[in-house]
């Protein structure tokens, strides 16, 4: 998903505005974050916005990538001025009860080459702030080879141990904020997706959270 989207699917509520709420969907490469999005915009209703991943937004617009100090710290800095904005324009309209994050500012953290310190005097602000801006994260973990890692994606270039250490890295980068689950890799994919969406749900106002979901009645 390279663009900002919304569920299309219609709603009972009748509010025209709306205070949005952010959750995070985060997890490191190959965690299944892109499908669980994919169906969210499928099945939820109008009132849900869904935001593409900013560093999928960077590099493939063609943003160097390279393994220089100076060329990592640029790339993550610009990663979390784009999720920033991306984020903010849903909270300007108004129209979105809850955005749906492709990862959040707080993973540019597992990524980040110097001191944890440097990275929010570079940015420009707290861990705790950036904390307070997430009602809930959502940790989808990275799958081993033997359960289904891939390079699908062409942005990926992790191998399944990078994904793995990528992925406890994310884990630290996240520690302490109050409302954080982690849904562990399956052998069986849609389960993992089901418990998924099942937490996304509970965020949900009352009146988004009947909708059916097709692609995952057997789960249920």
């Amino acid at each position: 998903m390279s663009d900002i989207c919304k569920a299309h699917l219609h709603c009972a509520c009748k509010n025209v505005e709306h205070e949005t709420r952010r959750i995070v969907i985060t997890g490191g490469p190959g965690a299944g974050k892109t499908a669980v999005l994919e169906i969210a915009r499928k099945n939820f209703c109008e009132h849900i916005a869904i935001l593409p991943e900013a560093a999928s937004i960077l590099f493939g617009g063609g943003f160097p990538r390279g393994e220089s100090f100076p060329m990592k710290k640029a790339s993550q800095r610009a990663i979390f001025h784009i999720q920033r904005e991306l984020e903010q324009i849903i909270e300007d309209e108004k129209k979105s009860a809850i955005t749906l994050c492709d990862r959040g500012t707080i993973d540019g953290l597992a990524y980040w080459p110097d001191s944890e310190a440097q990275f929010w005097k570079d940015v420009g602000t707290s861990k705790e702030k950036e904390l307070a801006r997430y009602a809930a994260v959502i940790h989808m973990r990275s799958p081993s080879l033997d359960k289904g890692y891939n390079h699908q994606n062409p942005i990926r270039t992790e191998t399944a141990l990078e994904a793995t250490a990528a992925d406890l890295k994310i884990e630290h980068a996240w520690d302490g904020h109050p409302h954080r689950y982690f849904v562990a890799s399956e052998n069986d994919f849609l389960s993992k997706v089901a418990l998924a969406i099942k937490l996304i749900k509970k965020h949900l106002p009352e009146c988004c959270q009947s909708h059916e979901i097709e692609e995952l009645k057997k789960q249920e």
